[in-house]
């Protein structure tokens, strides 16, 4: 024998009350619908740090950007655990842009022994909201960061692109 659930009529009635309240309220008071990752202020409220860029070629600080690629299994789990910055510093490696041919070949040796952290690296920035948009906010690619690190609350972002603009 096969029973079919069925719901009392005043139990209906309940639901499509709440529903259409639910439904003016949106629409009387739209402060109240979410605000689009658009609005700059929305973006400053998730990231909740300063972001500021700089722009250099990795060959003049290619020790610099090689420590960090080396670190990169270290910082993973960092990048893990943060959810406050103090300042969070992009910076545009405008020489290893795909467009420039690519990092330098010591770099770009470096960032092949480290692939799989780098692809790993990438997927733990996407998944922490605040640095993701403070990536996302200066429209770089997620493939473009070579390397990240951390100096107490303040975060350096190494990305191969030239910032939009």
């Amino acid at each position: 024998m096969h029973e079919t659930a069925t719901m009392h009529p005043s139990g209906v009635v309940r639901m499509t009350a709440a529903s259409a309240l639910l439904l003016a309220a949106l629409s009387v008071a739209p402060g109240l619908q979410a605000q689009g990752l658009d609005d700059p202020e929305a973006i400053e409220k998730i990231i909740g740090s300063e972001v500021q860029e700089e722009e250099v070629e990795a060959a003049a600080d290619t020790g610099r950007v090689i420590r960090a690629i080396e670190a990169t299994g270290n910082n993973i789990s960092t990048v893990r655990k943060t959810t406050m910055l103090d300042k969070v510093d992009i910076v545009f490696l405008t020489d290893s842009a795909v467009t420039e041919g690519g990092p330098p070949p010591e770099v770009e040796a470096k960032l092949q022994e480290h692939k799989d952290e780098i692809t790993q690296l990438r997927q733990e920035l996407e998944g922490n909201a605040m640095l993701y948009h403070a990536i996302d906010s200066r429209q770089i690619l997620l493939r473009d960061i070579l390397a990240i690190e951390f100096h107490d609350r303040d975060v350096v972002i190494y990305a191969a692109a030239k910032p939009a603009g």
